[in-house]
């Protein structure tokens, strides 16, 4: 199959209202693409409309249409999160042994499908909402749209690849510790997350109740406000819904974490990335470093606290009588909730009125915040292996978001060298919701990011950047061992202002050492693009005292790079004043 275009929600219904084309031919169209993704991803679905139930909800949506009705979502499809009630499907939260019927959609869904969206089915998760990586799910694993081998986020997995891959315009996806986000993030989708009660949770299958949100993705900041104008609104069944406002968000102060509080788990893309976006959003506002303690002793309740318990209470009567029908990594995770002690949670309570007060004042210093929505990814390999410690890392700038009250807009920022996404969220007061979509836009706007990379359609070749600086350059002596590999040229760059070259000694052919220095200047090196196993087979060649190590380019970018042992210095020579080994060379 081909690569399948994104859809817009907007464009489609303007066409529809419009006469331009109708909701039977875009469900004809959702129906092919469906198809040809199957063979690519079946796992991103628990349940699907039947096609010709999806053709009938078309045909009644161009009847609208014929009798004037003008439909803010006509013809738009969209997927739900198989949290969510939605009638004439089952909901499993991906637990078969927790299965029912509803009686009736959610109340979301129930606005969506009356402004003429067409639901196309019941996406994925990690098993009641437990986890941001997507693979606690006994209906398979969601797998990143754009690399097979990382994981897709969670919880909201396969609501957030639907829509990357082209298959709907968005997908509503839910967020308590962050699966709103994640997910976008490494799709490179926005990802809203509205202010606690903005929208309604009549109908959603609780995680931590007081905490839940229902979210939405989709491929624009346009596509996410279209969405949030249909559905937002109080309802009065849910006790948890609050009346609609809007505080106004002037962003011209910007916080952000301070240096040595930033975790980024050995991912120098993230960091470079996070400094790239931290850089533009710098031209229009003033970027201000924060003590983020308190933000993370705050998240720590969420999974470390009194509040697992609110996930254990959502499932208690399964974890009683069915235990084993439950995923082990969300049953560890969900059954100490049953030892906490009222005594416990009152104490968790209290302090986190008392970390809302360091929230109140943050807020006195800065109007929104631009965290990294994740310091990393992991391939699904690493997940399955580490599950409970990745997924913990995963959530290091996300726990507290829902715990103290705010509001937060995921948007792409940059693409991993691996095809993944990198994303910033921005975040806000409650009922800063507008505010921040028109940041989130503006950003955007400013940004002018390049078009996401293409779907991953049979598993993409994993490949390593690697820096030469001397006899592996081309047309020298050694530049054979990189050509013999397929290495594929990227460019010709400059290091990073912190390096010293020397010539080695006694060396045949001819090396030289690169060594790094605080007193140093750029050097001259080309950067190839080798596939893992041949770049595995390349470091196996290397001889000391030269090795592979990490080099930094003059843009703050890092690759894979020859490096040297402080024994290649001795005897050596200094050429650093050179600027490269080529200039050595021609030297004589």
């Amino acid at each position: 199959m081909t690569a399948l275009d994104r859809q817009s929600a907007g464009a489609i219904a303007a066409q529809v209202n419009g006469g331009k084309t109708t909701a039977l031919a875009v469900a004809e169209e959702v129906l092919a693409r469906l198809c040809a993704y199957d063979a690519v991803q079946p796992r991103i679905w628990i349940s699907r409309a039947a096609p010709e139930d999806i053709l009938a909800a078309a045909r009644a949506v161009d009847a609208r249409i014929a009798l004037k009705e003008h439909l803010p979502l006509a013809g738009v499809p969209f997927a739900i999160k198989d949290n969510i009630d939605a009638e004439g499907f089952e909901t499993t939260a991906a637990c078969p042994a927790f299965a029912y019927t509803p009686a009736a959609s959610a109340s979301v869904v129930h606005k969506l499908v009356e402004a003429g969206a067409i639901c196309i089915g019941k996406t994925n998760l990690d098993q009641f909402a437990t986890g941001l990586v997507g693979v606690r799910s006994p209906y398979g694993i969601p797998r990143n749209a754009y690399n097979l081998a990382y994981v897709s986020g969670g919880s909201s997995s396969g609501s957030a690849v639907a829509v990357a891959a082209g298959l709907v315009a968005f997908s509503l996806g839910t967020d308590t510790a962050g699966s709103g986000r994640v997910p976008a993030a490494f799709n490179h989708l926005v990802g809203l997350k509205p202010s606690k009660g903005r929208w309604s949770t009549r109908g959603l299958v609780p995680a931590c109740r007081t905490l839940d949100c229902i979210t939405v993705f989709a491929d624009s900041v346009a596509d996410a406000r279209l969405v949030d104008n249909v559905i937002a609104g109080f309802d009065p069944a849910d006790p948890f819904s609050k009346p609609l406002s809007d505080r106004p968000l002037q962003p011209r102060r910007i916080g952000v974490p301070r240096r040595d509080q930033r975790a980024w788990f050995g991912d120098s893309q993230s960091e470079y990335l996070y400094d790239a976006a931290l850089t533009r959003l710098g031209k229009d506002a003033q970027i201000v470093e924060l003590d983020i303690a308190p933000l993370d002793e705050a998240a720590s309740l969420l999974y470390s606290g009194p509040w697992v318990a609110e996930r254990t209470a959502a499932i208690a009567e399964l974890l009683g009588s069915d235990p084993d029908a439950i995923d082990e990594t969300v049953r560890r995770v969900v059954a100490p909730g049953a030892d906490i002690t009222a005594v416990e949670l009152f104490n968790g309570i209290y302090r986190l009125a008392e970390l809302q007060r360091h929230a109140d004042e943050m807020w006195q210093q800065v109007d929104m915040l631009a965290f990294p929505t994740t310091g990393t990814t992991y391939r699904v390999a690493e997940l399955l292996a580490s599950p409970i410690a990745l997924n913990s890392n995963l959530g290091r700038y996300t726990n507290f978001v829902n715990l103290l009250d705010m509001a937060a807009i995921a948007v792409p920022t940059g693409v991993r060298s691996n095809g993944t996404g990198f994303g910033i969220t921005l975040i806000g007061p409650a009922s800063t919701d507008i505010g921040l979509m028109s940041a989130a836009e503006t950003y955007l706007a400013a940004a002018d990011l390049p078009a996401p990379p293409p779907l991953d359609l049979e598993g993409r070749m994993e490949s390593v950047k690697l820096a030469v600086v001397g006899a592996h350059l081309k047309d020298m002596p050694l530049h054979w061992q990189l050509t013999s590999r397929d290495a594929r040229f990227i460019g010709a760059f400059q290091t990073a202002p912190t390096y010293r070259l020397y010539a080695m000694a006694d060396s045949v052919p001819a090396k030289p050492a690169l060594v790094h220095s605080e007193d140093g200047s750029g050097i001259a090196v080309e950067v190839y693009e080798l596939d893992v196993a041949a770049f595995g087979s390349f470091v196996a060649e290397v001889p000391a005292p030269l090795a592979i190590g990490t080099v930094t380019l003059a843009d703050g970018s890092s690759v894979k790079g020859f490096v040297a042992e402080p024994r290649a210095t001795v005897g050596a020579e200094d050429i650093t004043d050179l600027g490269g080994w080529r200039a050595y060379i021609d030297r004589g």
